[in-house]
């Protein structure tokens, strides 16, 4: 069993009561910045979009939507996009963004998805696997909703960067649970984020069924060197986001039970 702490020095039960991760607060500050922010325009969704390839007339859902960025341009790759998020703000965003081409739904991916077994081809989870303590029962149900040879295609925290914020150290091999405050337009939320080994993470991708097919470690859109010339060394020589493919086996059949 992995071994849970949190570096705030609260018990680790705890995060879940404190008002934490509430985009709700910040959802038009946010969007705005990640509109076109080095690390998401010009990077990580560049990343993800590579990593899904050619997606014309797959059925993907958008785990963690936010205000519909990946969503739109899965869309305009020609994918039957479906997004979910828990943050109904970020959603009313991404309504504004998407119009009635996607469908969206309030959904925390900690509970059960509304949607029936296999009815996607793929699921994205951009940034969001690094909220959950226990990604257990998230990456079964992601599991249930994908069809035989479905890809997850997700995005995280890379478990060093997490690991060397902190001083001292934490324990490498220990799930931790660290905590900070985002400011976006001089609006301040608090954040917690949790932060696992690389064998951990591939571990539970496979304890859910998947098998991995890519570990990806991207380096910016070219582009970016002229509009961000003072981020962009930084991000082409230094890890900030880890990416990973994993699959359902083609012979798998969802189970009943």
């Amino acid at each position: 069993m992995e071994r849970v702490t949190d570096v705030s020095g609260r018990p680790a039960h705890a995060a879940g009561r404190d008002r934490v991760n509430d985009y709700d607060r910040f959802a038009e500050a946010y969007s705005a910045e990640n509109e076109n922010s080095l690390v998401n325009a010009y990077y990580e969704r560049p990343a993800m979009l590579a990593l899904a390839g050619d997606v014309a007339g797959r059925r993907i859902l958008d785990a963690g939507c936010g205000s519909g960025p990946l969503s739109a341009a899965l869309r305009d790759r020609g994918a039957v996009v479906t997004g979910v998020d828990a943050s109904a703000g970020m959603l009313a965003l991404a309504r504004r963004r998407l119009g009635d081409e996607v469908a969206l739904h309030v959904a925390d991916l900690r509970d059960p998805l509304p949607f029936a077994d296999g009815a996607f081809d793929d699921v994205v989870a951009s940034l969001v696997l690094h909220y959950l303590e226990d990604w257990g029962p998230t990456l079964a149900e992601l599991r249930r909703v994908l069809g035989p040879g479905g890809r997850l295609i997700a995005s995280v925290d890379h478990p060093i960067v997490a690991y060397t914020i902190h001083d001292p150290r934490p324990d490498y091999f220990a799930t931790t649970g660290y905590a900070f405050d985002w400011t976006f337009d001089g609006q301040s939320a608090p954040m917690r984020f949790w932060r696992r080994p690389l064998h951990a993470m591939t571990d539970a991708f496979t304890t859910a069924g998947f098998r991995l097919r890519a570990i990806s470690e991207p380096q910016p859109d070219p582009a970016a060197r002229e509009l961000f010339p003072d981020g962009f060394h930084g991000l082409s020589t230094a890890p900030t986001f880890l990416f990973l493919v994993v699959e359902v086996p083609p012979s798998a059949i969802v189970s009943d039970g």
